[in-house]
């Protein structure tokens, strides 16, 4: 009898996720959704590549369609896509449930709060997914406590881990 193969599939830890690190620095992130994206062939093996950048992006909300739209995202070009390659920095539709949509909507209507890309990775059966948040802008003493508490804590972890030893 002959084996049969099972199909390995790559978990989420092993494919590639990139992360909007400068969000999280500039923003107070209250509330994430995950979504889909649409993409044409180029967009996602450029994606797969690493090769995109998610961190001047922001999404903003089209209410006479009810859609969501990435903009300000840039997905280099292919290099072996050919004559089929896309626009680096085009508007993307973000996929989401109408009902996600106007919520969103009515968030961001509050002065100081946008939408921001936090996350662009693969799931487990090969899907780019986009994981956005709803920010408010931090201003600078914010950004320095944040900073003072990040530094106290590290030196915690030093000091417990130096009296384990």
């Amino acid at each position: 009898m002959a084996k049969k193969h099972k199909k390995k599939h790559k978990n989420e830890s092993q494919t590639r996720r990139i992360v909007n690190r400068r969000a999280y620095h500039d923003y107070h992130i209250s509330d994430k959704l995950e979504c889909g994206i649409s993409l044409q062939g180029s967009e996602v093996k450029s994606i797969r590549d690493g090769q995109a950048s998610i961190a001047e992006g922001y999404a903003t909300v089209d209410e006479k369609e009810l859609l969501l739209k990435l903009v300000n995202c840039e997905i280099s070009k292919y290099p072996h896509a050919g004559v089929h390659q896309h626009e680096p920095k085009r508007v993307r539709t973000l996929l989401a449930h109408k009902k996600q949509i106007k919520q969103l909507a009515n968030k961001t209507r509050e002065k100081g709060v946008t939408i921001v890309p936090l996350a662009m990775y693969f799931t487990s059966r090969g899907i780019v997914k986009i994981e956005i948040g709803l920010g408010r802008g931090k201003r600078a003493h914010d950004k320095r406590h944040d900073i003072k508490e990040r530094d106290a804590d590290r030196s915690i972890r030093r000091a417990m881990t130096k009296r384990h030893l």
